[in-house]
C-alpha cells in the first residue's frame, strides 16, 4: 500500500507520499527449516537481500519535489520460530511465535526534479 503522511521538522511539517513500491529483486543465498520437537519449525535466512523501486514526493511551506527512488537493503538476517498445534483436533494451523530481524546496509537512490 501507499504511505502518505507528514513529520514535524526543523521549522514546519514535511507532508510525504510513497507509492507505486514495487518489490524488484529478492536474494536468498542462505535459508535453511528445521523441525523444533514439540515446539514447530524454525526458519534462519542469512545475508539476504532486496530491492524497492518507488515513487515519492514531499512537500514543505518552502519547496516541493517527486521523483523516483530505489532502496537496497543487504545483509539482511532473519530467525523466525513457527508453533504447531499438538493435538489432532481441527484445522492445522501456524501462528508466529518469535522473530528476530537485523539488517546491515540500506543504499537508497533518489531520482528527483531538484
Amino acid at each position: 500500500p501507499d504511505l502518505t503522511g507528514h513529520e514535524k521538522f526543523g521549522l514546519g511539517n514535511i507532508k510525504y507520499n510513497i507509492s507505486g513500491i514495487h518489490v524488484t529483486a529478492v536474494e536468498l543465498p542462505s535459508a535453511s527449516i528445521s523441525l523444533l520437537p514439540r515446539s514447530g519449525i524454525k526458519l534462519v535466512i542469512e545475508n539476504a537481500s532486496l530491492t524497492i523501486n518507488m515513487n515519492w514526493s514531499i512537500r514543505t511551506w518552502m519547496f516541493k519535489d517527486s521523483g523516483r527512488s530505489t532502496v537496497h537493503i543487504s545483509k539482511v538476517f532473519v530467525t523466525a520460530i513457527f508453533s504447531t498445534p499438538l493435538d489432532n483436533t481441527g484445522p492445522t494451523s501456524i501462528s508466529l511465535t518469535s522473530c528476530r530481524t537485523t539488517s546491515g546496509d540500506i543504499d537508497i537512490k533518489l531520482n528527483g526534479k531538484s
